[in-house]
């Protein structure tokens, strides 16, 4: 299913003709922490910014579980 976000407020859906600018914005993600519709998987909410407990050093990447970066430091 195509889905579509409004330029404007940032909206996302499925109809265009719900949006006042509405342009594709490909694949939608569900973020799993505060349920907001979002075309980046990465995408960062207060919530989940409380849960990181490392970084990455080399990219900059937050994670929950060490093992989901690269090369982890321990946030303190």
């Amino acid at each position: 299913m195509t889905q579509y976000q409004c330029k404007t407020c940032g909206k996302v859906t499925a109809d265009k003709g719900h949006l006042c600018d509405p342009t594709g914005a490909g694949k939608i993600y569900e973020c799993e922490q505060c349920g907001l519709q979002v075309a980046n998987e990465g995408h960062l909410c207060k919530p989940k910014l409380k849960e990181f407990k490392y970084f990455c050093t080399s990219c900059g990447r937050g994670a929950v579980i060490e093992d989901e970066v690269c090369n982890p430091t321990l946030i303190k």
